[in-house]
């Protein structure tokens, strides 16, 4: 038994263990239940919140505005966002950044470099060696990059929606534009890492839109297929989207909505600000005709001039979408030089007309790439503060031929709302109603490698492969597997984009490097020689485009096959093992997990693959090295078990492979059990012939980024650090700040009353001197010191306050006295009401016994005596000394007084109706609700005109006798706080009541 128990013991162990943990992360989880989203566009941000009790709600900032700008300003000792920044971009609009996001994920070398500089040539932008970016050099010490100033944006957005949800949030969905690549979408990835955020996902604006106006119009979706495109124009950017909702059967849910990116067409630079700069231009024009001939310098060359002229071309913007003109005012733009000019609706439309004829374009994009026509859209909805513009709306309008444009969605907030519910959807803690969303790919992906090839007898020559991963406007998250069938040896591969033809000259060169990284895998030798008797599956490489839309290599495999035969006492237990196993890397292919299997490059061959039009033969040569294993007799790529459906466009190519892998069946059947062998039990029934094990060996991986290298984690260690730096930092001046206005206010306030009559009475000249001089050297101390420290200054207060402590208690108790006295005044003559009432109670109709009686009159004797007692000693002591009738005091005998009322108060509520005697009629009065059974037994239904005798009369007698002196101790047992009924009832179990009991 000793054994026993000391084995038990760490199972008893362990068990608590795994207890204690599971509660741990249950109350971690309750403290961070709620999660956020961000709609980060160029000009300003909206902040999306949902927690328990609060579905979807837009974040109010500081300002209590739900939309914030997207501003930082940078100084040596502190920073400002939001409208605080913008209002700071007038006096220093050097160490003030915007539009920043426009340089994440691009080299020096990018023309949108070189275009921000222009716009902006207030910031100095410094080289990068390391990875061939820019760098924010605000001063010799301050120096950022893009990814930093992004990661302090997103870290005050966190702040809001804490202050706003009132619990800390880590979980949260970014929104980017559907046109960033995986260099841009990686360093939005790096910024939330540096803000300390955990990214959900990464979703493109014009899905958050989407996926807004689906969710709150869930019954308008049917079976019949809705097309309706979303017309973005933002801040910076122009983005048009086909969306295609529809009612799809799911297995986990069944019929639900779903959304479907159908098309996608973008212009990088049209956008709103693009209009505010051509205004700001023209204004400086303006102003600097007014000024011509008074050798004036060009208003061009005065950052803070400029920065002026763009804050009034902003406001201009907006107030001529609904005016045919405005007057544009500064006062002091330049040299104490004010500036007035009028601007005209046409003059804005002839300064843009490049800009309006480029709306129709990315409509005629998104119908290219869906491959539809605009009979088909059913609604184009406005979507961007910049749609606003009304030329914008009446060129649209003429390029889609419709009636009119749809303006029922939020333009500025619904890019956040749908990225709140898919954050709500995503996160553990909420439970939200399904809806499917299809993003599709913009940019296409492919793997290209080079292999040699036997073309003669004795003429070798290198042949360059293409393969496409993930083709344009297919859906995404995927996972997909490549197999490479006829190397050996170690050997590399090279990720790519794909064909983008579908992008002009201008945004290639923006677009950046088309090469993503170069594979280099090392080991594939070495596990040809660990396997050398097994046959070889390939070497598989394993991508995955998650939800964010960022590619990544989750591992690549060397796979080995061979027959061998168990004994028969293992191939029981060695059978399912194999089959667990087989099924987890494909071994087996049922009709179930082809479907739910994504797509292996295998499939896509059989659509032409990139680079097949200048290789006529490249195409036939990879659809044959994939099926050669087939040939063979092998088993069919494996399925992912994590992916999605293939894409509708890969049905075909899914069958033929389906029927390729049925007529493999039979060979496997074949192999399980030779002819001529009666079945075995089921127990047994695989396990006697030879199977088939596979072995993998994992290869190891070396990845060369082309595009842009990320940040080393050293590299970003630092930049993790020095954003905490600046986030304490920033939190300790708000501290201190804080402090010092409550150290401030008191002096000012303690001042102004040591003036006033209430305080003057209840103090000497000599203690209020001692005061004001405390204060007046407090005040200097911190008008005149070094900025204290927010320790110092809460215990300079704290010294003040105890200073002043008596003073101010003096004060408050006389404002409370009235109060409390006139209400104890009440509940004393209330109580003596209440009890000469009961007294004058007939004995045979008494409720209250004698003890509860006396003991509330001793109670109102004794208030009556403190309170006269204590007035009379508060009347001796001059006002100057601490009072000794306190309002505590009273408050304490008003509970203890009405206690003992209440107490009684809830006796006469709950008491019974007592039995009565039969009164001269013969009548007989009816028992007690609460009588006894024996009781109720004992009364005699007499006939009609018969008299009953007088005998039951002497009932109340027999009660009377019956009880003794002591049976009335238990009612007092409970005090006065107790119930009235349960005195009753055990009263009532013991022995006969008595009328005074009753």
């Amino acid at each position: 038994m000793t054994v026993k128990v000391r084995r038990q013991r760490p199972r008893r162990r362990v068990f608590w263990a795994l207890v204690a943990v599971l509660l741990a992360d249950l109350l971690a989880l309750s403290d961070t239940l709620a999660v956020m989203s961000v709609d980060l566009g160029s000009e300003s941000m909206k902040v999306a919140i949902v927690k328990p009790g609060v579905p979807m709600e837009i974040v109010l900032n500081k300002e209590s505005r739900r939309k914030t700008p997207v501003i930082v300003t940078l100084k040596e000792n502190e920073r400002f966002f939001g409208d605080s920044a913008a209002s700071m971009a007038i006096k220093n609009p050097k160490a003030t950044l915007r539009y920043f996001q426009h340089l994440l994920g691009k080299q020096a070398d990018n023309p949108h470099v070189a275009l921000y500089q222009a716009r902006f040539p207030e910031h100095e932008l410094t080289f990068d060696p390391q990875r061939q970016t820019v760098h924010f050099q605000i001063s010799r010490q301050l120096q950022f990059s893009p990814e930093e100033v992004l990661g302090m944006v997103l870290n005050y957005s966190r702040s809001l929606a804490e202050d706003f949800a009132e619990q800390p949030i880590k979980d949260a969905v970014i929104t980017v534009p559907v046109f960033f690549n995986q260099a841009e979408r990686r360093a939005v990835l790096q910024a939330a890492r540096m803000a300390g955020l955990k990214v959900l996902q990464l979703i493109n604006d014009n899905t958050a839109t989407a996926l807004s106006y689906g969710v709150f119009r869930r019954k308008d979706i049917n079976t019949t297929a809705q097309n309706i495109m979303f017309y973005d124009m933002g801040s910076g950017s122009t983005v048009c989207t086909i969306v295609t909702y529809q009612m799809v059967k799911t297995k986990e849910a069944g019929m639900q909505p779903q959304l479907q990116i159908r098309g996608v067409g973008f212009d990088r630079t049209l956008g709103g600000l693009e209009m505010e700069l051509r205004l700001r231009e023209h204004l400086a024009g303006l102003f600097n005709e007014q000024r011509k001939g008074q050798r004036a310098k060009d208003v061009r060359e005065n950052p803070r001039a400029m920065a002026k002229l763009l804050r009034e071309a902003n406001r201009l913007k907006t107030v001529l979408s609904a005016n045919a003109d405005h007057m544009a005012q500064i006062e002091g733009l330049m040299d104490d030089v004010d500036f007035k000019a009028k601007v005209t609706r046409v003059e804005f439309e002839e300064l843009c007309a490049d800009l309006f004829e480029r709306v129709p374009g990315p409509v005629q994009q998104a119908l290219q790439s869906a491959e539809m026509s605009l009979d088909e859209i059913e609604q184009v909805i406005l979507v961007g503060g910049a749609t606003r513009v009304p030329k914008v709306q009446e060129v649209l309008l003429k390029a889609v031929g419709k009636e009119e444009l749809g303006k029922n969605i939020n333009a500025d907030e619904a890019a956040a709302m749908g990225a709140v519910y898919q954050a709500a959807a995503l996160s553990k803690a909420f439970k939200v109603k399904p809806f499917v969303v299809r993003d599709a790919v913009v940019y296409p992906i492919l793997v290209e490698f080079t292999r040699e090839v036997e073309e003669e007898p004795g003429v070798h020559s290198l042949k360059h492969n293409k393969r496409v991963l993930f083709s344009r406007m297919g859906p995404y998250p995927q996972r997909k597997v490549i197999t490479f069938n006829r190397y050996s040896h170690d050997f590399n591969f090279h990720i790519n984009y794909g064909d983008l033809g579908f992008l002009g000259p201008e945004d290639l060169r923006v677009f950046g490097s088309q090469n993503l990284t170069t594979v280099k895998l090392k080991g594939v030798g070495d596990s040809f020689k660990k396997y050398p008797d097994y046959e070889s599956k390939g070497i598989k490489a394993h991508f995955n485009l998650d939800e964010s839309g960022v590619l990544s290599l989750d591992r690549v495999e060397s796979v080995f096959e061979t027959l061998v035969e168990d004994s028969p006492e293992e191939e029981s237990t060695l059978t399912k093992l194999g089959n667990t196993i087989s099924s987890l890397f494909g071994g087996g292919t049922t009709p179930d997990a082809k479907e739910n299997g994504t797509d292996t490059v295998q499939e896509e061959e059989e659509s032409p693959a990139e680079g097949s039009k200048d290789e006529p033969g490249e195409q036939v040569e990879l659809k044959e090295e994939a099926e050669a294993p087939v040939e063979d007799g092998s088993q069919p790529l494996p399925p992912e078990p994590k992916g999605d459906a293939a894409p509708e466009g890969e049905k075909a190519t899914e069958k033929e492979n389906g029927d390729k892998s049925e007529a493999q069946k039979p060979s496997e059947k074949a192999e399980a059990g030779p002819e001529g062998i009666a079945p075995a039990p089921e127990g047994e029934k695989k396990q006697k012939p030879a199977r088939k094990q596979r072995m993998v060996e994992e290869i190891g991986v070396e990845l060369v980024v082309l595009d842009l290298p990320d940040l080393p984690e050293d590299k970003l260690a630092q930049s993790v650090q020095k954003l905490q730096d600046l986030t304490l930092r920033d939190l300790e001046k708000q501290e201190r700040e804080k402090a010092a206005n409550s150290l401030e206010a008191f002096i000012f306030e303690t001042q102004d009353k040591l003036y006033q009559p209430e305080y003057q009475e209840v103090s000497t000249e000599e203690q209020r001197e001692e005061i004001s001089g405390k204060l007046s050297a407090a005040s200097t101390w911190w008008n005149g010191s070094s900025p204290s420290s927010p320790r110092m200054l809460k215990e300079k207060l704290a010294e003040l306050r105890k200073l002043c402590q008596g003073l101010f208690f003096r004060v408050e108790e006389r404002k409370k006295w009235p109060e409390r006295l006139s209400a104890l005044d009440n509940l004393l003559n209330h109580s003596s009401m209440f009890l000469k009432g009961a007294r004058l109670i007939p004995e045979m109709d008494q409720i209250f016994t004698e003890v509860e009686m006396t003991t509330l009159e001793k109670v109102i004797n004794e208030t009556w005596a403190w309170k006269n007692a204590t007035l009379a000693e508060q009347a001796k002591l001059p006002a100057t000394e601490k009072p000794v009738l306190l309002s505590k005091d009273i408050e304490a005998k008003m509970m203890a007084l009405d206690r003992e009322v209440q107490y009684l108060l809830n006796k006469a509520k709950f008491t019974k109706p007592r039995p009565r005697p039969k009164d001269k009629n013969g009548t007989r009065a009816e028992p007690p609700l609460n009588a006894s059974a024996s009781d109720q037994g004992e009364k005699v239904i007499l006939p009609a005109g018969q008299t009953e005798d007088a005998e039951p009369i002497s009932e109340p007698e027999k009660v009377e006798t019956g009880s003794e002196p002591g049976d009335t101790e238990p009612l007092e047992l409970g005090g006065p706080g107790a119930e009235p009924e349960q005195k009753e009832q055990s009263t009532g179990q013991k022995r006969p009541l008595k009328n005074d009991e009753l």
